[in-house]
């Protein structure tokens, strides 16, 4: 029996000297922001936006400067429609570092939902400057929807082109082209900008993303390709949850089948 508790000591003292760090390192993450900060982007990413400003302000609270802290909770704020207290916590993150061009990326996509155009205008110029910035498409992408906004349709595809030639990947920028080309009646052009946008996705994408689908199919039909609209039509039909599109695409075919 001695011995048995010996056993049951010792293994009780290991278990002490375990927990023991284990638990330095959590007090340590407490006041760690870096920490809080990136447990808030863990959360932001898979989008619990409740549990992500909950780390974020803490992250802010230990360390009040901490841009990148600042900027994530735009996003957040952004992500859940409060889009005044995004402005706010954008404009804070710029003022304490003006040089992270992600937050005046960020800034003028919320200026633009909420119609302030030349604000907006004025934040993605900036971005599309800063040629450190590795994500300058974006702007570059985001000015292409502004000026379509304004019903400038070149300028529009001269910025979709600049997002491409540096991103020519960049599915939505090729699918936001097409729909340029087609307003612009370049028929045969936007459906090769769609097939690029639809190319680019994965086999199982192409199945979930019934809008570039749509664009094709609707260029497939103004171009008189009737056989390959229809075609189109009934193989997303039953993937369409979108009310508008459905009663759409039952109002093509209903032509097409005449």
């Amino acid at each position: 029996m001695r011995y048995k508790s010996g056993i049951i000591f010792l293994i009780s003292l290991s278990l002490i000297f375990c927990v023991s760090p284990q638990k330095k390192i959590q007090e340590a993450r407490k006041t760690d922001p870096a920490y809080q900060y990136n447990m808030g982007l863990f959360f932001l990413n898979e989008g619990n936006i409740g549990e992500a400003i909950k780390y974020l302000k803490i992250s802010l609270t230990l360390k009040p400067d901490y841009d990148l802290a600042l900027c994530s909770l735009g996003l957040a704020y952004s992500m859940k429609g409060d889009l005044e207290q995004s402005i706010n916590y954008y404009k804070a993150c710029i003022k304490v570092n003006p040089s992270l061009t992600e937050a005046h990326n960020f800034l003028g996509t919320v200026y633009q939902e909420m119609g302030f155009i030349d604000q907006a205008e004025r934040e993605y110029r900036i971005a599309i400057v800063d040629e450190k910035f590795k994500s300058r498409q974006l702007p570059y992408y985001n000015l292409a929807r502004l000026y379509i906004t304004k019903n400038k349709l070149q300028e529009a595809l001269v910025y979709v082109e600049e997002a491409l030639k540096i991103y020519g990947n960049f599915t939505m920028a090729h699918n936001l082209k097409g729909n340029i080309l087609e307003r612009l009646n370049r028929l045969p052009d936007a459906i090769d900008s769609y097939l690029r946008a639809l190319d680019r996705l994965a086999p199982e994408g192409r199945d979930k993303n019934v809008n570039i689908s749509f664009n094709l199919a609707v260029a497939y039909f103004k171009n008189n390709e009737y056989s390959k609209a229809k075609d189109i039509f009934e193989r997303i039909y039953l993937r369409v949850t979108d009310l508008e599109m459905k009663d759409k695409i039952d109002r093509f075919l209903r032509i097409i089948n005449r």
